[in-house]
């Protein structure tokens, strides 16, 4: 498959009283054109930063992209970009769905207004002819009586409905790549279904690339093609999902699935709950970052970082359970039916 985007050796540190704080340590991934790719993991893994170095949104300062980090799109590397050459490109070429949409939305422009603008910015059109194929975004987005909408506001609209907005102008200039940090966030569950139904289907039309940014497990079962798991800034296991969910490798992923609800939960059970907080970034483990918190740790696991273990073409995992001088631990017995959360979701 063709490569759109590559990211090589990624950090990116932020400068805090505290001192610098790592919160993404050396990545490395890429996407293919097309295709769906999961970035999942608990809050403050380096999801979003991850995403947003990719448009380089973050504030700098106190934000920093290290040196030797690469950011390849078109054989362009986008970390040594100018503000004036990633404007031209944000939008067009590389879109974002942020998590808030009531935030993400001006709340004194009319909808219709706000995918215009970057119809006339990037495709040169007049106001007119920009707003006509706003309203063609909003039919395109499943929003009755796109015209009556088009010229309402924000406020007018329901959660979902606003979502929905979002992708109309995140969609509007057909970019290349589409990235989604938390798309379903503060929705409610039928919504959720519908927004990565819709995204899923947008990208089958449009032949676009997502990058899908969440730490549920559940809403990506139907929609990815492949997924990495991120821990506190280091990718710790990637494969296809079939892999992740059938046959998934690091006691991190295992927790992940541990805890997405399934059709198998009796009424009133206990949900799972993985243990402990995640490591202080501003002075990160030297070991591998999951240690801490892991019931198969091992002395070796809080010394030295786990080199990458290949488990086939396509799946990955940096654990020393992969080791062969290591204890053979069986996956967890309520994971040997990986389908169920599919069904679930």
């Amino acid at each position: 498959m063709e490569k759109i985007l590559e990211v090589k050796d990624l950090k990116v540190s932020f400068h805090t009283y505290a001192g610098e704080c790592q919160a993404v340590r050396g990545i490395s991934f890429h996407l293919n054109k097309g295709e769906t790719l999961a970035v999942v993991g608990e809050s403050g893994c380096g999801k979003t930063v991850t995403a947003k170095s990719i448009m380089k949104l973050l504030p700098v300062p106190p934000s920093e992209i290290k040196e030797g980090s690469e950011i390849i799109f078109k054989d362009k590397n986008l970390v040594n970009m100018c503000e004036k050459e990633l404007r031209l490109l944000r939008g067009s070429e590389i879109s974002m769905i942020f998590q808030d949409p009531m935030t993400s939305l001006n709340p004194t422009a009319k909808i219709g207004k706000q995918i215009a603008e970057s119809l006339i910015i990037h495709r040169g059109m007049n106001k007119k002819d920009a707003f006509k194929e706003a309203v063609k975004m909003l039919e395109l987005v499943n929003i009755p009586n796109a015209d009556k909408r088009a010229n309402q506001y924000p406020h007018e609209f329901s959660g979902g409905m606003r979502q929905r907005a979002i992708i109309a102008i995140a969609l509007a200039c057909n970019p290349s790549i589409l990235i989604a940090d938390e798309p379903t966030t503060a929705l409610d569950v039928t919504i959720q279904a519908q927004i990565m139904d819709l995204i899923n289907e947008l990208q089958e039309k449009l032949d676009t690339a997502v990058m899908l940014v969440t730490h549920d497990l559940g809403v990506v079962a139907d929609v990815a093609d492949r997924i990495q798991v991120m821990y506190a800034g280091k990718i710790v296991e990637r494969g296809t999902t079939d892999e992740i969910f059938y046959n998934p490798k690091h006691p991190y992923t295992w927790a992940l699935l541990r805890s997405v609800p399934k059709l198998s939960t009796e009424n009133k059970e206990e949900l799972y709950a993985l243990k402990g907080t995640p490591p202080d970034l501003v002075n990160p483990p030297i070991g591998c970052p999951f240690s801490a918190r892991c019931d198969y740790c091992m002395d070796i696991c809080k010394e030295i970082m786990p080199e990458v273990t290949n488990i086939s073409d396509t799946q990955e995992v940096s654990c020393w359970l992969q080791h062969p001088l290591a204890p053979k631990v069986e996956i967890p017995e309520e994971l040997r039916y990986g389908g169920e959360i599919n069904e679930a979701s």
